[in-house]
């Protein structure tokens, strides 16, 4: 996704073929969250959690879906840029110079570059806000309060994210802008950096964020109770499975509908997607076999989540076989990172730094040796510099920002519910809800869902 894309022809016009796939983009992401992250985090996670973890996605994706619209794209993608970090979140409040008729509204704003109408766009962009916030939570299962998670959710996809998403795709410091980092490195080809960064979905803007986030909490807030010395499985592998095929089949949105069009793009971009995927999930599992002597369906699900996280920068950048590497390199990585906090004691309870943090750093740097024309691979060096400088800068300002916003809100809210009610369980004690009714009968125990509270087997 450019920047550059989203700047309205001379004279705007309607793409209804574009139109179309740019609402069956947006659709898909916003399925890949509810219910595909949620059913994937929630069958993750203990099932004395499962409901709070499903609730995190949806309280999320509740509350950035308002404030998106009020100055959320403002800030992202808005005319106005401040200072190359965000635009300003008061020109397109509340969306009031987009709405086609209305007065004021701006024609020059109407349509993107490829004749879809500029509110497809911000729906578009909704859903990849949303989801970003969503994938934190699986660093803080079983011991944030909801309140907490709600206010931190609104506070974080401000000061974080629409800024981070402005430096990337909406012409800041970290784009191909001719005021960008690159263009002050290596030059400009008229009003573009000569060597561009590259982030087609959002390997910085979404998953190096998103797991930087989750560090910085997880280190933030503590262990578990019972880390390092009890089992926390799964407690429904079947959701797992369910929840990566919905993510693994909304991502061709993610990433597909980053083309911002029905184009070759978009079709090379599905195909780099899909073999990506699959490499992941195969390195995954060989690494498994090899290590512990199984290959696990938490494995395969994982791999498939490694793979689809590190092709989503790349994938329109690199040939399918450079897919291959990209996925084979981060199911590998991404195996073993998962082992990484019981080496060094940090809680991230269903390994968002393992996989969103390790393999979309691989992926974003991965452009600097296989992105087609201007990878080391191919004779170039300098993208494998604009890359890790994109990467890292990435990393250090949402770590920078992620622990201020975490400190305020320990004195003004408080983050952990007591040890009590963690041992009960933070279903029960934070939504006054258990995700299984067990009931004892002559014929043993049956499981049933409970809809209400009260319901009985």
């Amino acid at each position: 996704m450019s920047a550059l894309s989203l700047v309205a022809a001379d004279t705007p016009t309607l793409d209804t073929g574009n139109t179309a796939w740019m609402l069956t983009s947006a659709a898909l992401v916003l399925f890949m969250t509810i219910p595909g992250l949620a059913l994937f985090y929630g069958g993750l996670n203990r099932s004395k959690g499962v409901l709070n973890m499903i609730m995190m996605s949806f309280g999320a994706f509740g509350v950035i879906g308002i404030i998106y619209v009020l100055w959320g794209y403002s800030m992202s993608f808005g005319p106005n840029n401040v200072g190359g970090i965000f635009a300003n979140p008061f020109d397109l409040w509340a969306l009031k110079d987009l709405l086609p008729g209305a007065p004021g509204a701006d024609a020059s704003l109407a349509y993107t570059a490829t004749g879809v109408p500029t509110l497809v766009f911000v729906g578009f962009q909704f859903t990849f806000a949303a989801i970003t916030v969503a994938l934190i939570s699986g660093s803080l299962s079983d011991r944030v309060k909801y309140s907490t998670w709600l206010v931190f959710s609104v506070l974080w996809v401000t000061l974080v994210y629409f800024p981070l998403a402005h430096m990337v795709w909406g012409g800041g410091l970290l784009s191909g802008s001719k005021d960008g980092i690159a263009a002050k490195l290596f030059g400009t080809t008229g009003d573009v950096a000569s060597v561009a960064p590259i982030d087609f979905a959002g390997g910085t803007v979404v998953h190096i964020n998103a797991g930087m986030a989750g560090l910085v909490l997880c280190l933030f807030l503590g262990k578990r109770i019972g880390f390092g010395k009890v089992a926390m499985r799964p407690h429904n592998v079947p959701l797992v499975m369910l929840g990566a095929g919905i993510l693994w089949f909304g991502w061709f949105g993610f990433n597909s509908g980053s083309a911002l069009a029905a184009n070759e793009s978009a079709g090379l971009v599905w195909v780099n997607t899909t073999t990506a995927t699959c490499a992941a999930m195969i390195a995954w599992l060989l690494v498994e076999k090899f290590r512990d002597g199984h290959a696990t369906s938490v494995g395969a699900a994982s791999g498939i989540v490694a793979g689809l996280v590190a092709i989503t920068p790349a994938c329109g950048n690199v040939t399918p076989w450079g897919s291959i590497a990209v996925g084979a390199i981060a199911g590998i990585l991404s195996a073993f990172a998962i082992g990484l906090k019981y080496k060094f004691g940090y809680d991230d309870s269903l390994d968002v730094v393992g996989v969103h943090l390790v393999s979309g750093f691989w992926g974003t740097i991965s452009l600097g040796f296989l992105a087609r024309g201007t990878g080391l691979f191919y004779g170039q060096w300098k993208q494998l510099i604009v890359q890790l400088i994109i990467a890292c800068a990435a990393l250090l300002f949402t770590a920078i920002m992620t622990a201020i916003i975490a400190t305020v809100l320990k004195y003004a809210m408080g983050w952990r519910i007591s040890e009590d009610d963690e041992t009960q369980g933070i279903d029960q004690t934070e939504h006054a809800e258990t995700a299984y009714d067990l009931a004892t009968t002559s014929f043993g125990t049956v499981a049933t869902f409970a809809h209400e509270e009260g319901a009985k087997a």
